[in-house]
């Protein structure tokens, strides 16, 4: 009885020191602000269709890639719907807007149809674009990316790292800090008398 005990304890221990060691283990190291951004090439999900995208051939424009860690989830349905209303701001301000997690393309398909999401949801379910970026793993247990956002500068480098992220005011921080904060004019509408 008492090997068995001891057995059991000593389990204990070995189970309890690996959970504690693996999340710093498994997590890559983030990338930092002035960093060249990882280059990676993958496909996307856009509406229902699955599409090639490369950083590489998005040099010249202003990139947001925000990871998160699952689709359809509160937090992460809340930050895609900022970024859903606020896309027409990004757009008009040259902005790419690009969500990753390790779901796979049936289910970006699934979330980006039941939230309206206009922008692209990249495929990596083996996590090398997280693991680049320093997001795998954030919730050890779960194997999901941690929720953290870079903008990546026209000239490939970070130019902003959001590693603590609000997820129902986080699309809006972004724009402010990029200057594309400024809502655009609203369009002239006729007066009635005008039209007479």
């Amino acid at each position: 009885m008492r090997i068995l005990f001891t057995t059991v304890a000593v389990l204990a221990v070995i189970a309890i020191a690996s959970l504690a060691l693996w999340p710093r283990i498994a997590r890559a190291e983030t990338v930092k602000e002035g960093d060249l951004a990882p280059l990676f090439t993958t496909q996307m999900v856009v509406g229902d269709q699955v599409v090639p995208v490369s950083l590489a051939e998005l040099r010249g424009k202003k990139v947001v890639l925000y990871f998160y860690p699952k689709d359809d989830t509160p937090g992460c349905t809340k930050e895609a719907c900022a970024f859903r209303d606020d896309y027409t701001r990004f757009e008009a301000s040259g902005i790419t807007v690009l969500g990753a997690s390790i779901d796979g393309a049936d289910s970006h398909k699934a979330f980006i149809a039941k939230y309206k999401i206009p922008f692209g949801l990249l495929l990596d379910e083996e996590k090398k674009i997280a693991t680049a970026y320093g997001a795998a793993n954030g919730i050890p247990i779960l194997g999901l990316n941690k929720r953290i956002t870079y903008v990546i500068g026209e000239d490939g480098r970070i130019a902003k790292m959001y590693p603590n992220v609000d997820p129902t005011t986080h699309a809006n921080q972004i724009l402010k800090d990029v200057g594309a904060d400024q809502a655009a004019p609203p369009a002239a509408v006729p007066s009635p008398a005008a039209s007479h």
